[in-house]
């Protein structure tokens, strides 16, 4: 009864850091209310959460894409979160943004919410005529939880299935470039806790992501899942730039500062970059403490990766 009890508490717990998570990358980028969509609750799947929402640059040619995928550790968020400097900016330069829903844990377990993802991909991309959108410049973005989806599905082997006799999933879900803020590039707590501290490692997303109790989260059960969810795993030299955003102090984390805390720690992504360096790949870091605009550093790699010129009219 005591360790229900205290799984039951450990669970509880993850909920509230998520909310907390969530609120924190949203301030990290600038959410804020959003313009209605050109298409609302676009269903891409069967679920009620496989719903997109879609804004298009009104454009002559075809546009090229960002999908965003929201934060909440996989338990909680939604598509709204999308930062509206974002969606403003990426507007105005003419490329079409959609913003994704997914499906939460317990309900569903890795590789789910990823699988959810690829599916809001291949989806968009079987829309590309109906929404003027450009097939081979297509972008992913993400907080956090949804971060880490779009590196994942980014360095994932394509997951076209060419044979299928759905026309969605033949789609490619192979992307040109990838914009992601708070990324954590692994799920293994034993890099997480040498890199971000006891606490990151005591976030309930390593429960919750990979349907472990908390008796099995250092097992080789779990460290098989580990590797299996992070996107670092997947990694080849022939995957897409990155440009990796963080807000969270660089100091190590306080010894007993509350569970999750450190879980968008800036080594994660010194992590990504020079692993991505070290295949000769682009990964651009950038830290809030080092001043400047960094929405338009995000949005001028999106520019730089999608042929597009930073100043370019859209809606």
């Amino acid at each position: 009864m005591k360790r229900r009890f205290a799984y039951a508490s450990f669970l509880i717990g993850t909920f509230l850091g998520a909310l907390i998570s969530v609120a924190a990358q949203d301030r990290e980028t600038g959410a804020s209310k959003l313009p209605p969509p050109d298409f609302a609750n676009v269903a891409y799947g069967s679920h009620e959460r496989h719903v997109m929402d879609v804004w298009i640059a009104h454009t002559p040619a075809p546009a090229p894409l960002l999908i965003y995928f929201h934060g909440g550790g996989f338990v909680t968020g939604r598509k709204e979160n999308l930062p509206r400097s974002v969606l403003d900016a990426c507007l105005k330069t003419g490329i079409s943004v959609a913003s994704a829903n997914y499906r939460f844990s317990p309900e569903v377990v890795f590789p789910a919410h990823y699988r959810d993802g690829a599916r809001a991909l291949q989806f968009a991309r079987s829309r590309a005529a109906e929404w003027n959108i450009d097939l081979a410049r297509v972008a992913l973005g993400g907080s956090s939880a949804g971060a880490a989806m779009a590196l994942w599905i980014a360095f994932h082997d394509d997951l076209a299935e060419a044979g299928s006799d759905d026309p969605v999933a033949r789609q490619s879900t192979r992307v040109s470039c990838v914009v992601v803020a708070g990324a954590q590039p692994t799920y293994d707590r034993r890099v997480i806790r040498e890199l971000a501290g006891e606490s990151a490692a005591r976030h309930a997303v390593f429960a919750s992501l990979h349907g472990l109790s908390e008796d099995e989260l250092d097992t080789p059960k779990a460290h098989a899942l580990y590797t299996a969810s992070a996107p670092l795993t997947h990694l080849t030299a022939d995957d897409p730039p990155v440009f990796a955003y963080y807000s969270e102090p660089r100091a190590a984390v306080p010894a007993g500062s509350r569970a999750g805390t450190g879980i968008h720690h800036p080594n994660l992504g010194l992590l990504l970059q020079q692993r991505m360096q070290a295949l000769g790949l682009e990964c651009i870091f950038r830290h809030k403490d080092e001043g400047g605009n960094a929405n338009s550093a995000r949005v001028d790699f999106l520019c730089r990766h999608l042929g597009l010129a930073a100043a370019k009219g859209g809606r």
